[in-house]
């Protein structure tokens, strides 16, 4: 995958610098904070936000755990430029311009505590979604834990309905997969272990699920 051929944080819709104020729409202060209380993060735990974006989640774990060793990845140099203002003086997070397939490059083989992701695989097609996660899977220690925050199975209509904003942004041959509920069949499918929708948060644009699963 080239850095030219990742989707845009809006998809179509918009710049992004405007990433954040579209994002909170989302109920975002809720499933983030969700996610970070399935990461966990430890003292000294190497932790990965893949497609980190402007850096609001892997900023969030950096204040809940300020000894952790926290890498904010994402292929786009514009949105990893907002995350840096946003950053400021917090020096906790390490930011990398990375593609999510090419994670060993990145960080090394078996080199990480937890892998973490939001709101990205819903914009990949379905075969570097599992490439991805096995690229996520390369890079985790034995043990070591996986936690997605992305749009998930659309169990209603509403939902299913709200979900088409996504679908116009980012193109629905990309995103249908996870409306269908794909993801947890395709992180079982990479390798990984104890999968599981911990969550599930309705929003104005579809519903979004926390899956947790660990490396054997």
């Amino acid at each position: 995958m080239s850095t030219q051929s990742f989707t845009p944080a809006l998809g179509r819709v918009a710049p992004a610098r405007f990433f954040d104020v579209v994002v909170a729409l989302t109920r975002e202060r809720l499933w983030r904070a969700l996610a970070a209380m399935y990461v966990v993060p430890r003292p000294d735990d190497v932790i990965i936000d893949v497609g980190c974006g402007t850096g609001s989640l892997a900023l969030l774990l950096s204040r809940v755990q300020p000894s952790a060793r926290i890498i904010g990845l994402d292929p786009d140099p514009d949105v990893l430029a907002v995350a840096r203002q946003k950053a400021a003086a917090d020096a906790t997070v390490q930011w990398r311009v990375g593609m999510g397939d090419a994670l060993v490059d990145s960080v090394g083989a078996d080199s990480v505590d937890t892998v973490v992701s939001s709101l990205v695989l819903h914009q990949c097609p379905l075969p570097m979604k599992r490439t991805v996660l096995a690229s996520m899977l390369a890079v985790l220690k034995p043990g070591g834990k996986l936690v997605i925050a992305d749009y998930g199975l659309q169990r209603t209509t509403l939902m299913r309905l709200a979900f088409r904003i996504v679908q116009l942004a980012d193109g629905k041959e990309d995103t249908q997969p996870n409306a269908d509920g794909a993801l947890p069949g395709l992180m079982s499918d990479a390798g990984f272990a104890d999968v599981r929708e911990a969550e599930v948060v309705s929003t104005v644009t579809g519903s979004i699920s926390i899956y947790v699963a660990r490396k054997d």
